[in-house]
């Protein structure tokens, strides 16, 4: 005998039986749930290795990071600071990201590997923005208040990369690998080096800079070269003076 199972009708029921029961959830769980769905599709979206919604939400620190910033925040705000800083302490070591619940962080941003990344208290980040593993908003010493740098929307901040001082970088620019800024980067820019210079803007190269992600400059290797230079002139300089 053959039994005909009616699928169309089981996803009719299912999602019946799933607005009823979202429906009776608290309007704080809902609007929980419904940032959570957003954060799992920004994920899927900009990384081809998520190969499902239940992958990104179980196995990826970096949104496990960010949940647990968005709890540590709400308490920070309530001057709950012990207890914010214990969920960040927590979430740093089973992530091994580091953010400060007093940090500001706006929708979309997604934390890529993050092993090493460091977000300082009065850090602030647009929306859309993408961080990668190493990378320190952070702090030089010399500020009081407002220490650490803001990010404006759509920001990629490379693997490696400190942004050091409270100064901006604007949207819809790139930090690449390994620099180091110390200074404003204007919007739609790329900075490159240590420290960062900017090397585009607006897709367009500056002072005819030949610089990329890849070939960064070597700060030993230019320390080398200068010293190599004074050497020389000093060599000069030794010789006119032995011929007088």
């Amino acid at each position: 005998m053959e039994i005909k199972i009616d699928t169309g009708d089981i996803k009719k029921k299912a999602g019946h039986l799933y607005k009823k029961l979202f429906c009776k959830l608290p309007k704080d769980v809902k609007k929980a749930c419904k940032a959570l769905s957003e954060e799992i599709k920004i994920i899927k979206d900009r990384d081809p290795a998520a190969r499902s919604s239940l992958e990104v939400l179980f196995l990826y620190s970096g949104l496990h990071a960010l949940l647990c910033y968005r709890l540590s925040n709400a308490l920070y705000k309530k001057k709950r600071y012990t207890a914010a800083r214990a969920v960040s302490q927590a979430a740093r070591f089973f992530t091994g990201i580091e953010i400060h619940p007093g940090a500001t962080i706006g929708r979309g941003l997604f934390i890529d590997h993050g092993s090493g990344v460091v977000i300082g208290e009065t850090a602030e980040i647009g929306d859309n923005c993408t961080i990668y593993q190493g990378v320190t908003l952070g702090g030089t010493g010399k500020d009081v208040g407002k220490r650490h740098p803001t990010l404006g929307d759509n920001v990629m901040v490379g693997a490696g990369a400190k942004v050091l001082g409270p100064f901006k970088v604007g949207n819809n620019s790139k930090i690449a690998a390994n620099a180091v800024v110390l200074e404003a980067v204007p919007e739609d820019s790329t900075a490159v080096g240590i420290p960062a210079k900017v090397v585009k803007r607006k897709g367009a190269k500056v002072n005819n800079c030949d610089l990329d992600q890849v070939h960064i400059p070597d700060p030993v290797a230019q320390e080398i070269c200068k010293l190599r230079q004074e050497i020389i002139r000093l060599e000069k300089r030794l010789a006119e003076l032995e011929t007088k």
